[in-house]
Order: C-alpha cells, then sequence, then structure tokens
C-alpha cells in the first residue's frame, strides 16, 4: 500500500492511498510501434512477451514521489507513462516513469518491474477534462549523462491504446477498481534504451494547456559480490 499526496491543477489536495498498481506493457496501438519496442528490448536481452497487452504487477509500496533515488547498479533505466488513479471519486489521470533494471529484465520482465521503484509526479487532472482529447495529449522524457540533457522520449497518446481499452482488457469492466493506479504504455527511446543520471518527464495538454511534470536524481549503488 501507498498513500501518496497528490494535488488539482488549482492546488487542491488529494491524499490517495494506492493499493494495487498495474502496469500495461506492450500497449501501443499499432501494431508497427509495438514490434519497435519488443525489438528495442531484444537489443538489450529481453524476451518478447507471451501476449499483448500484458498487464505486470508490482508493489504498490513501489509507488514514490521522490525527487532523489537509489537503484541497485548502473543497469536501470526510466520510462515515462501516463498514469490512471482510481479513488473513491472517480478517475484520474497522472504520470509515473516504469523505472526498470534492464540487467534483471533480460532475465524476467515480470520480476524487473518489481526491482526498482515507481516514480509519479504529484499532481493529477480528472479522467473526464481530458478523455474526449486523450489522443493529443504529448508525452516527453529526457535524461542526463555526464552533464549533458537530452530529448530522450517524444509523441502523443495516440500511438498508445485508448485508456478505456486497457482498463475493459484488464478489469473486463469500464473501470478500475478504487485504490488501483495503472501505468498505461511507453513510447520508443529516441537512439535506444540507456541509463541516466537524471530523469525528467512531461505530460502536456495542448487543449488546456497544461502541464504534469516530474524528475529524479539516480544514484547507482554499487554491487556488492
Amino acid at each position: 500500500m501507498a498513500v501518496l499526496s497528490f494535488t488539482s491543477p488549482e492546488g487542491k489536495d488529494l491524499p490517495t492511498t494506492i493499493t494495487s498498481l498495474v502496469i500495461a506493457g506492450w500497449a501501443g496501438r499499432d501494431e508497427a510501434a509495438v514490434r519497435h519496442h519488443i525489438e528495442e528490448l531484444a537489443a538489450i536481452g529481453v524476451s518478447p512477451p507471451s501476449t499483448v497487452p500484458l498487464y505486470y504487477r508490482a508493489g504498490a509500496d513501489t509507488l514514490t514521489s521522490s525527487a532523489e533515488l537509489e537503484f541497485l547498479g548502473p543497469d536501470s533505466s526510466g520510462e515515462a507513462e501516463a498514469m490512471i488513479v482510481s479513488r473513491e471519486d472517480g478517475l484520474y489521470v497522472g504520470l509515473g516513469s516504469d523505472h526498470t533494471d534492464r540487467r534483471v529484465e533480460a532475465y524476467s520482465v515480470a520480476v524487473s518491474k518489481q526491482m526498482c521503484a515507481k516514480p509519479v509526479a504529484r499532481q493529477l487532472w480528472r479522467f473526464d477534462e481530458v478523455i474526449d482529447h486523450w489522443d493529443s495529449l504529448e508525452l516527453r522524457s529526457w535524461i542526463t549523462v555526464a552533464g549533458v540533457r537530452s530529448l530522450y522520449q517524444e509523441g502523443d497518446l495516440s500511438s498508445l491504446r485508448d485508456p478505456h481499452d486497457l482498463i475493459e482488457r484488464y478489469t473486463g469492466k469500464e473501470t478500475l477498481p478504487v485504490g488501483t493506479a495503472m501505468l498505461c504504455g511507453t513510447l520508443g527511446a529516441l537512439g535506444g534504451i540507456r541509463s541516466a543520471d537524471r530523469f525528467e518527464m512531461e505530460l502536456r495538454d495542448p487543449v488546456l494547456n497544461r502541464s504534469i511534470k516530474h524528475g529524479y536524481v539516480v544514484r547507482s549503488l554499487p554491487v556488492a559480490a
């Protein structure tokens, strides 16, 4: 279980208890884009999925809004994803990073999902405020390596499955159980998947002219042998 301190765009506090974290993998709407991501991960030794989309589970207590995180070894990296959060008063949209240990991922994607903390931004939007223009929402991330900041991911959500589709495929219903957070899939990395000293991400709504942002420093802990 995780208790997170979210806020609305107006500054209203939205304390939220998450009891279930679901990570929708291989969630591309375009089959060619899905193949690209499968090939991207295959290049670092990750086996292809048994089905698409595939719903991975991770402990809700891996969710964090910390700006400084520590991971074992130098082989982890972030992935920006839109996030659906189910509260008592309805569905909300947020932003998270499916930070993953890539060395472990080559052994088991499911295990790798549990290995790293999952950073999330502190702001939420009402789902019903954005669903009518969901495909136009823009997702970006940047990495900083040795002091050099570069664009890492960029695109709009039209390349990923509609959230209603993801939810219904997972639950068989039109909504998520209260207390559930779902990461809704990611975009391919520009230049290939790689580790960084800092990861930044943004979900931008060009219709309502607002953004959700978050960044975090990555500290690699030495691996004792």
